[in-house]
């Protein structure tokens, strides 16, 4: 277990998650199929979701890519994911991207899971720069950036295109460790 609070857990990914990724998934389809095509769509059927954990768990274990559960500490129930991606070990720099649970948003759970994630990837990941790259309009993942000291560094234009969509601007948000 990586942290707890407010009753909640974070662990890294596991090959038992499977099961609960693909239901969270599928639950939260509507809302992931815009901003998370790639995930949601390796996670519509229990065998992806398998082949999905499989991966996520190989790239843990490379220090590749970190993925993280958020889960209700006594039903185990997942309300969320949490990656530390595009890390780049040479100059020591990886990237938060994060979904939550339909029910779950707005509570501040994601602000308090990168606060205790951050610490986390300064301390046991040699990491010296975490990076939050969020679509301008979305209020609440700035105010996740905001929230943990996260500066705006600059405004990144049509970075991203959702499916059927015209390009998006995305915010560039950096945290350094203080060593």
């Amino acid at each position: 277990m990586i942290a707890t609070f407010d009753d909640f857990e974070i662990n890294p990914i596991h090959n038992g998650d499977a099961w609960k990724i693909c239901d969270f998934m599928v639950t939260n389809q509507d809302r992931l199929k815009r901003y998370f095509p790639k995930t949601l769509e390796q996670n519509l059927t229990p065998t992806l979701s398998q082949l999905f954990v499989d991966k996520k768990v190989k790239q843990f274990n490379n220090k590749e890519e970190f993925l993280f559960t958020l889960k209700n500490a006594e039903t185990k129930d997942l309300v969320g994911l949490i990656y530390i991606k595009e890390v780049d070990h040479h100059i020591k720099q990886g990237e938060f991207a994060y979904c939550i649970d339909y029910n779950f948003q707005g509570k501040g759970l994601i602000t308090k899971s990168v606060a205790a994630l951050s610490s986390y990837a300064f301390k046991n990941l040699d990491l010296n720069t975490l990076q939050i790259i969020v679509f301008k309009d979305n209020i609440s993942s700035v105010k996740v950036a905001n929230n943990n000291s996260f500066k705006w560094i600059k405004t990144l234009k049509n970075e991203f295109t959702p499916i059927g969509e015209n390009p998006l601007d995305m915010e560039l948000y950096e945290l350094y460790n203080e060593r």
